[in-house]
Parts: structure tokens; sequence; C-alpha cells
């Protein structure tokens, strides 16, 4: 990289604001290759071009390739990390690929079944589920599970069959245990927490 270059570079980085935002990596044919986000954009993009024994060797071929520097200020981190996880799915840039590894943040998933479940997962599955994130920290999206276990009727669990049993006696047996252990009545049909935590709908098979 250029003298010019480097100069035009260490320009960009003092114009960055110390807002929170993500930052886009263009190289020089103006092509998006890294899409980041930062609590202060200013101090995470000038640590790119710090030297450092901390940076990996990709973060090093990295730096190399850029040639330019765009910006987008939000309103907050979490608006950073959701905005980012966005532009990375639309844009694909090459270096988010190679560095993925830090990017696996956690989501709730509502899985496709007969009985929801409500789950954690780093892992997104095109399986019919439903996901919802991602989250900024793991204690954001614990509280947020909560809060849904306690308002909402849902499984955390599979089901457990027994052998030799057809699915019709395993549903049936399914039921009937929730509704001797569920707490309070089953008759009206609203959802109770049952002895082992789990939220289930309480009716009468």
């Amino acid at each position: 990289m250029g003298g010019t270059e480097n100069n035009s570079l260490r320009e960009q980085v003092a114009l960055l604001p110390l807002s929170p935002g993500v930052y886009q990596f263009l190289d020089r044919s103006g092509t998006i290759i890294y899409v980041g986000k930062a609590k202060s954009l200013r101090k995470r993009v000038s640590s790119y071009f710090v030297r450092s024994k901390e940076h990996s060797p990709k973060v090093r071929v990295l730096v190399k390739q850029i040639a330019a520097i765009r910006h987008i200020v939000v309103g907050s981190e979490t608006d950073a990390l959701l905005l980012e996880n966005s532009l990375i799915k639309t844009l694909q840039p090459r270096y988010n690929i190679l560095l993925k590894d830090d990017k696996t943040y956690p989501w709730i998933v509502v899985r496709r079944e007969h009985f929801p479940r409500v789950q954690s997962t780093r892992t997104l599955t095109r399986d019919g589920s439903q996901y919802f994130g991602p989250y900024g920290s793991v204690m954001m999206q614990h509280s947020v599970l909560d809060f849904i276990r306690e308002v909402v009727p849902a499984r955390t669990r599979k089901p457990t069959s027994t052998p030799g049993r057809s699915p019709g006696a395993n549903t049936r047996s399914a039921c009937n245990t929730t509704s001797e252990t569920a707490r309070g009545p089953a008759s009206d049909g609203s959802p109770r927490r049952s002895t082992d935590g789990c939220w289930r709908w309480s009716f009468r098979c």
C-alpha cells in the first residue's frame, strides 16, 4: 500500500465519529470486503491500522486490501449489531466469511413443531423454524427467554416416546401427564407450568 493511500486512510479514520455504528472496508475496485460493528467507530477502525502482534494473519491480509472506508452511524451498539448482521447477510463480504468464527451471536428459535419449543441457539438452520435476534449478549438473550417462558405456552424439551406404543398412544400419555402435573385446574384449556418447569397446554385429551 503506497504512502498516498496510507495518508488517505488515516484521514478517513480521523474523520470518523466516536458514535456507535457500522463500518465497511472497500478494496481498490470499490467492492465491500468487510463489514463490522463498533461502539465507537473511530476507536474501532483505528485499531486495524495499529501494528499489533494480536492481529491474526487473516486480519493483516485484510488490512492490506483496504482502499476506502465507509460508515453508518446508529443510535446504539445493539442497533449496530443488528445492522451489521443484516448487511453481512445481504452483501456476503469476502473477509466476513473468512473471519466468521467471531460472528456467532446468540439467537432465540421457536421450533416448527406441533408443540413448539423455545430455545437458545447460535446456529441458523433452514428447517422452517422462526429465529429472533441476533442478541448482543447472552444476558440480554436469557432475559428475553425468561420473559417468553413466563407468558407464552411453549415446550423446552423434546417429547419422550415409549417403545412399542403408537404415536397416538404417546400423545395421549403426554396429555395425561400434563394434566396430572400442571399447577392449577386444566379444564379451561389455559397454559400451566408443569413440575419440570416447562410450559405446556393443559387440556383434556
